[in-house]
């Protein structure tokens, strides 16, 4: 009853705050809605020091939320296959390259980019950390977001070359970045005697490439199941349960599910939606997972600002959270320009490009929640606060300008003309 009650809480919020955005604020749904539950967290953390009892209540639920396992685990491969089946799996292979570019190099060279900055900043503020735990903080924090970036290009109409490397870059880095967490995981926990080069290059034989042969496979398997019928509730019904399936299976593997899930999903967006569907079946996929990506998206950037509600961020995090800002962002911009540099010739690289591919990096919810799996033996607290000062500022402030900065910088493509009326 306690996991009901916690849902119907996220779920009712949700829909509060999107019909108050869609009706008053009028903002991109994922800001607005992280907007709007972060001013009622802060709302309500304000009414719990002046004693209102049900305060305690709302807190309670939303400390019982296990973020790292609801998003991890259950909400992340409906997102990833949401996104994926709309992809153009042609654009991405003649832009493959770049995409490899930033979602390796770029984010092993932001990893330690923003780990030697960080090191030799804490010490200026008062603080110390291992530089292990520093570079834990730069792999969580490096990747792009899929789900921020997915959700908040619709509205930006930007051209179609950077959006598929934006896109594709943060549809697949998340399984790097997954295993270099795992790997300086491991160096931290039981020290760099167990992390040798034999094991971190299985590791990632396992979660990378292992993830992506168990996609395909499946992928596969179900395009064949979706040709040869026609009956669109069954058809969606499979491609469910190619997510639901492909997640348990790569959990019980040990291969990375996220990058399983995007390798079948591009597979059903590319063969299944053109060779394997009628045009109603389409019809009705594309709407039910578009509908349920806009719930798990609201139900996630929700769970985001409620946050606010159990985390312990004083002056000091502030601080820091505001100079890992542009740590961050620089790294950023180093991480794309150099890989995309070396590829130059081969791929259009311009200044306005490198400055929608930095801007455009979204940090989202992954990075919140692989900093709360972290353990209370390592510096959990400042690596969540920080983390989360600048997810925050990279949804809502980033979010909201990308879409102006691709406008002023020419590489917006126009709005579809609105249909004429009779």
């Amino acid at each position: 009853m306690e996991l009901y009650n916690t849902f119907a809480l996220l779920l009712a919020a949700a829909a509060i705050f999107g019909y108050i955005n869609h009706r008053f604020l009028r903002l991109p749904g994922t800001i607005g809605l992280m907007i709007l539950a972060l001013v009622s967290s802060l709302a309500i953390v304000g009414l719990g020091r002046l004693g209102v009892s049900w305060v305690l209540t709302v807190s309670q639920l939303v400390r019982t939320i296990d973020f790292h396992t609801v998003l991890l685990q259950v909400m992340l491969s409906f997102l990833l296959f949401a996104g994926a089946i709309h992809v153009d799996v042609r654009a991405l292979g003649q832009e493959r390259g770049a995409v490899a570019a930033l979602a390796i190099a770029g984010t092993l060279l932001s990893t330690v980019l923003v780990a030697t900055a960080l090191y030799w900043l804490l010490p200026l503020v008062g603080l110390q950390a291992h530089f292990i735990y520093c570079l834990l903080f730069g792999a969580l924090i490096s990747p792009t977001d899929p789900i921020a970036v997915l959700g908040i290009l619709k509205d930006a109409r930007i051209a179609p070359h950077l959006e598929i490397r934006i896109v594709g870059e943060s549809l697949f880095n998340d399984g790097i970045a997954v295993v270099v967490f795992v790997s300086l995981f491991q160096i931290a926990q039981y020290g760099a005697e167990q992390a040798t080069p034999g094991v971190i290059g299985a590791l990632f034989l396992r979660e990378a490439v292992g993830g992506v042969l168990l996609g395909v496979g499946l992928g596969y398997l179900t395009f064949w199941a979706l040709r040869s019928i026609d009956n669109y509730k069954v058809e969606v019904l499979l491609t469910l349960a190619l997510v639901m399936g492909t997640t348990a299976l790569a959990t019980y593997l040990h291969t990375s599910g996220p990058l399983a899930v995007v390798a079948a999903g591009l597979i059903v967006g590319d063969k299944g939606r053109t060779l394997g569907m009628s045009d109603l079946t389409r019809e009705y996929l594309d709407k039910f997972w578009e509908v349920l990506d806009e719930i798990l998206n609201a139900v996630l950037f929700v769970l985001i600002g409620l946050e606010m509600l159990v985390l312990d961020i004083n002056g000091t995090i502030l601080l820091v959270g505001a100079v890992a800002i542009g740590v961050v962002l620089l790294a950023r911009l180093i991480s794309v320009a150099l890989p995309l540099g070396l590829l130059s010739r081969r791929y259009s690289f311009d200044r306005p490009t490198l400055h929608v591919l930095t801007w455009g990096g979204l940090r989202g919810g992954i990075s919140v929640a692989l900093a709360l799996s972290l353990p209370e033996s390592m510096p959990r607290d400042l690596i969540v606060g920080v983390t989360y000062v600048v997810v925050i500022f990279s949804i809502i402030v980033q979010g909201l300008t990308i879409g102006p900065l691709v406008k002023k910088l020419g590489l917006s493509i126009p709005a579809s003309p609105e249909p004429a009326h009779s």
